[in-house]
């Protein structure tokens, strides 16, 4: 390798050497570090382009060079695609010499995302490391101690895609009994040991399940009869043949659910008059005359399927939420507009839609994301929408600037958050509205 000079932004893995700091510039102006541990082995994917780097217990007022980090150690390591590195203005900014044989720095976990670097650092030195709003762990046999530590966060998932031992479900069924923050999910079964629910006998008193993405190998659902009746959160994925849920029935408190498709028994859910959220992916109604009864519902995702008759929408609950994506056939979503307590609609992939409601009738609606949306061609309906104050559309290459012109005089728009196809008309959107972003998709609960 050519002698080198820092700072400099790498292109290749081969340009790197371990012990070499990258600086993160933070938010509040100063500097985070990482470290590159080492290559991965050539013949590894990706090995060109990736490492294994690990960040730094370390912030300062000065990129990092090999004195001010001396002594520091590694919090968390894992492989990373050197364009991290650039990611946010960093750049190689400096060496120093780590352990031949890399015995004091942790384990390298999975991969890292580009952005997930200077994420995590904004996070632990900036906001000062909150807990985080949800924790995943998957979960195996021998279930060890570590597996069964205790959660930072307020609401967690344990998961597993191998079915445990009888021992094992037992030990994990006692633990989760002093956790109810967290929840339980079965996937994957890549092994195909997951082929019922029948584990779930060992969890009489919990109170989350979830399984999904079993498609090879799920072919019932009856085992979720073993779970209490004061379930409060069930998801069901598809399976092998049609799911009965007539079994659901007895879950009277039930407030959150995801159903997959294809099933039968629909009618069940009219008995879960506790629901708050609903899901139905992958599910065809003639109508929605099943959810009537749901008075408390205050969210409803319909996925895929082919539900086009919405006419009943305004009698379900008191409907905050409400998520309308890629329904085959749909093209009339003129009930939207009657939903008096709306405040947060999300449409994508409708490719039947040629015109938003009059949106006059939603008097509580704050939040409209439009993704996918190609039939549009009409911004003006929310115009109608009296206190609609924050707007997304993205992948809306179709659309042109003066489409958004009418935007202007809303009284009450503060936020756009656009993606048009293209950076120029993008931005002269932009500059057009004068607004700031609103981001992408977010919690209905925070709208």
């Amino acid at each position: 390798m050519a002698e080198r000079s820092f700072p400099f932004v790498p292109k290749r893995s081969k340009e790197l050497l371990p012990g070499d700091l990258w600086s993160i510039p933070l938010s509040d102006g100063r500097f985070a570090c990482g470290r590159v541990l080492g290559h991965l082995e050539p013949s590894t994917p990706g090995a060109s382009v990736s490492f294994v780097g690990g960040l730094l217990d370390w912030v300062g007022d000065a990129p990092p060079d090999g004195n001010s980090v001396a002594g520091a150690r590694v919090r968390e390591a894992a492989t990373a695609h050197v364009a991290t590195i650039a990611e946010g203005g960093g750049a190689v900014t400096g060496h120093c010499d780590v352990d031949p044989d890399g015995s004091g720095d942790p384990t390298p976990s999975g991969g890292w995302g580009i952005a997930f670097v200077r994420l995590r650092a904004e996070r632990l030195f900036v906001k000062g490391d909150p807990p985080p709003p949800h924790e995943l762990r998957d979960v195996s046999s021998p279930l060890t101690d570590d597996m069964l530590r205790s959660f930072r966060a307020h609401r967690a998932t344990v998961q597993f895609s191998s079915l445990l031992s009888d021992g094992d479900l037992a030990r994990l069924a006692e633990w989760l009994v002093q956790q109810p923050h967290v929840s339980l999910r079965a996937y994957g079964s890549y092994d195909h040991s997951i082929t019922d629910l029948e584990f779930l006998r060992h969890f009489p008193r919990l109170r989350r399940f979830s399984a999904d993405a079993l498609y090879g190998s799920l072919t019932s659902i009856g085992g979720v009869r073993h779970l209490p009746t004061d379930l409060e959160e069930l998801g069901l994925g598809a399976t092998k043949v049609k799911a009965d849920l007539g079994v659901l029935q007895r879950f009277s408190a039930l407030k959150r659910l995801f159903v997959e498709g294809p099933v039968k028994g629909i009618d069940a859910l009219a008995s879960l008059t506790c629901l708050e959220e609903l899901t139905l992916r992958s599910i065809t109604l003639p109508d929605l005359s099943p959810l009537l009864p749901l008075h408390r519902l205050r969210a409803l995702d319909l996925k895929l399927g082919g539900t086009r008759d919405l006419s009943l929408l305004p009698q379900i609950g008191e409907l905050e939420y409400l998520e309308l994506w890629m329904v085959r056939g749909l093209c009339d979503i003129a009930a939207v507009g009657q939903l008096r307590s709306l405040r947060y609609l999300f449409l994508e992939s409708l490719r039947q839609v040629a015109e938003l409601p009059d949106l006059s009738g939603c008097r509580e609606l704050r939040r409209v994301h439009l993704q996918t949306m190609k039939g549009l061609t009409s911004l003006e309906p929310l115009m109608t929408a009296p206190a609609l104050q924050e707007l997304v559309v993205f992948d809306a290459g179709h659309l042109q600037p003066e489409h958004f012109a009418c935007l202007r005089s809303h009284p009450t728009l503060r936020a756009v958050t656009l993606g048009l196809g293209s950076r120029k008309k993008t931005s002269e959107v932009e500059a057009l509205l004068g607004l700031p972003h609103a981001g992408g998709k977010v919690p209905w609960r925070t709208v």
